[in-house]
Parts: structure tokens; C-alpha cells; sequence
């Protein structure tokens, strides 16, 4: 199924499974796939197949880590930040405004909440 973005974003068929990604890289900047395996919670295998997906499609881009040339640093490219900033920033912006009222624990309470939630729909796929 593919998600429905930006039209400058609409020829690359993202999917739901991308759209995580490109959040964090969005928000918290380049990562390396490591990294980002542990902030989506899935094996570093999975992430460099997305990485390297979204890389062919001009999406993402690799570079070299300055600090240790055996590890590559993944970020969204230059001409398509605008795009993808248009796009989620939005919902990040809206998240924020809903969730600041809200103590550490309710925040907490509200993610775990939504975490069971999928874990609950992801389980009905499987049965």
C-alpha cells in the first residue's frame, strides 16, 4: 500500500514503513542504520534494506562518518528535505501541542497505550 505524500513525493511509492524513517531522520537528523534500527525497534538488516531503497529512489543519502570511515551516516538528500518537511513536520507540530499538557508519565502512559495498540492489531494479522 502506498502512502499518500507530497506530489513531489508521490512517484517514489513510499510506504507506511518508510514513513517512520524519514521522522526520525526529519527530527532528530542523520543517523547511522544502527541507530535508526533501534529507534524503529527492527534489525539493522531491515533498515539498510529501506535505506537502500529510499537511497536508489534519491531520498536518502549516505555519507562517510568523519569519526570512523567504516560507518556511513544516513540522511534525507537536500532536494527532497523541503518535501518531506512540508509533509511531516505538520503532524510532528500537532503531536507536540497535544502531548505538552501532559505530565512525563501521562506521556508515558499514552505512548504504552498506543504501543499495546499496534502490538494488538499487528497480532490479529498473524491469527
Amino acid at each position: 500500500m502506498a502512502v499518500v505524500g507530497p506530489e513531489a513525493l508521490q512517484s517514489f511509492a513510499l510506504a507506511p514503513r518508510h514513513l517512520s524513517l524519514l521522522s526520525y531522520l526529519l527530527f532528530v537528523g542523520p543517523l547511522t542504520v544502527n541507530e535508526l534500527a533501534a529507534r524503529l525497534q527492527v534489525a539493522p538488516t531491515t533498515v539498510s534494506l529501506l535505506v537502500g531503497d529510499l537511497n536508489r529512489k534519491g531520498i536518502l543519502e549516505r555519507r562517510e562518518d568523519e569519526a570512523d570511515r567504516r560507518r556511513r551516516i544516513i540522511g534525507i538528500a537536500a532536494d527532497q528535505q523541503p518535501a518531506i518537511t512540508a509533509w511531516l513536520a505538520p503532524g510532528a507540530a500537532a503531536w507536540r501541542k497535544a502531548l505538552a499538557p501532559l505530565t512525563p508519565d501521562q506521556r508515558q502512559l499514552f505512548v504504552d497505550t498506543l504501543l499495546a495498540y499496534e502490538a494488538a492489531v499487528g497480532g490479529a494479522d498473524q491469527g
